[in-house]
């Protein structure tokens, strides 16, 4: 990706020679002519560098300095300066900014002074990063058996550059892992870029992954950066891709298998090189026998598949969990008596980690810096009254086996019925026969 330049110079001249001399060397090159065309420039787009003229008509641009530093703490920052103005240009430079350039300017020392100051820019974010790695919690996976199996599953994901697909319900903690998998690979220093495919459809979401050119449909009033330029170099997840359109699939699988795309409305093609992890809530290979997910894109994100079992498969996380979500609020000193624990096992969590973690912080909320007592937890209690299923209904799995043993003992026996009256496809449910070990009559 060229890095993109911010100008901000009001001589005509000198504005012509750098533009001509910085796309030729490489750059993308935006232009400014006052202090405040250059502040609204850099809240509409994303600027790896700003070259910096200081006398401009409405102001000295050495006042700015400051604040863009602190706003834009990675951005690279270079002076121009006249020669007579020197001990201004190293004001600037304890201001923020990395180094100045006195008029007359050698182009090619352009070049470098811009090189060694993006060079610093990847520096800063790398410090950036570390420091926001070293604030977070370390998430908790739980000692079970099937998270300790997830566990090497993401180790193994996080050493290679694949292609990894998440599936598990709603609230099992896949961004988790994806940002996991990410924060511990060799890409952690780069950019981690999230896309909900379910929150955006159609054009939004094309918009939001390829960008827009200005006036490509009627709202882009400007052209516009898309994700994936954000992510070349990084790490792409796409959150609940079986969400994403038929279209939008389309063009998607054309930039994994070519690594080219182009922002809609716009005939330049780009370039982004990025490591792509999926997520879905839903069966995406059933989808794909529905005609809902397109099977070629299903093939490419589905190279290194890992299912997170849903919270009521391994209620001996849960007392673990909870602990670590009360770190995660501020509460690490309070503890969970044996009834609230007693509670917990016993709910089926249909929301699973996500509810959790809500039902946690509603009870502190309740509980008003007082210690927690299973009367914070009301509504748990009362969910859990309120179901009249017997233990084995609470079960999906067992719900499904009983749904498709009943309706091929009304169809006697025939597949094609069956799998006509369940709606899903032969092969869906040839596949469910052989997961329930369901006989067949001949």
């Amino acid at each position: 990706m060229k890095p993109n330049i911010l100008l901000v110079d009001d001589d005509e001249g000198i504005r012509f020679g750098f533009t001509k001399f910085l796309i030729k060397a490489g750059y993308e090159v935006t232009a400014a002519i006052t202090l405040a065309g250059a502040k609204k420039e850099i809240l509409a787009h994303r600027y790896d560098a700003v070259l910096l003229d200081l006398i401009l008509p409405d102001g000295n641009g050495i006042d700015w300095i400051s604040s863009l530093r602190e706003n834009y703490p990675a951005i690279a920052i270079v002076v121009i300066t006249g020669v007579g103005d020197i001990p201004r240009a190293v004001e600037a430079m304890q201001r923020g900014a990395d180094n100045f350039l006195a008029k007359p300017v050698n182009m090619q020392n352009v070049d470098v002074f811009l090189r060694k100051s993006l060079e610093l820019e990847i520096l800063r974010k790398s410090v950036s990063a570390h420091k926001r790695m070293k604030k977070q919690f370390e998430p908790y996976f739980g000692e079970s058996k099937p998270m300790k199996n997830i566990q090497k599953l993401i180790s193994v994901a996080a050493k290679n550059d694949s292609a990894v697909l998440l599936e598990g319900e709603t609230g099992t903690g896949k961004g988790v892992f994806a940002q996991w998998i990410h924060d511990n690979s060799r890409l952690k220093d780069s950019s981690f870029v999230e896309v909900n495919c379910s929150s955006l459809r159609g054009e939004l979401l094309a918009s939001e992954l390829f960008g827009h050119a200005r006036g490509s449909f009627t709202s882009a009033v400007r052209d516009q950066q898309g994700l994936l330029e954000v992510a070349d170099g990084g790490t792409l997840f796409l959150d609940e891709i079986a969400d994403m359109n038929r279209d939008v699939q389309a063009q998607f699988l054309k930039v994994i298998e070519e690594k080219r795309y182009r922002r809609l409305g716009e005939v330049r093609i780009r370039r982004s090189e990025f490591r792509l992890l999926c997520s879905t809530n839903k069966e995406l290979q059933e989808e794909t026998e529905q005609d809902r997910f397109r099977r070629d894109l299903f093939f490419r994100v589905n190279i290194f598949p890992i299912h997170i079992p849903p919270l009521r498969e391994r209620h001996e996380d849960i007392p673990g969990l909870a602990k670590y979500m009360l770190g995660v609020l501020g509460k690490p000193e309070l503890e969970l008596g044996d009834e609230i624990l007693r509670l917990f096992a016993e709910y089926d969590w249909p929301g699973n980690i996500r509810e959790l973690r809500n039902v946690l912080e509603r009870a502190l909320l309740l509980a008003d810096d007082h210690p927690l007592s299973i009367d914070h937890f009301a509504g748990l209690r009362t969910g859990r009254k309120n179901r009249h299923y017997s233990k084995a209904a609470m079960n999906l799995r067992v719900v499904e086996e009983e749904h498709i043993r009943c309706i091929l003992n009304n169809y006697g026996g025939d597949t094609e019925k069956a799998a006509k009256a369940l709606g899903i496809s032969r092969a869906s449910l040839y596949r469910k026969i052989k997961k329930f070990s369901i006989p067949l009559s001949s």
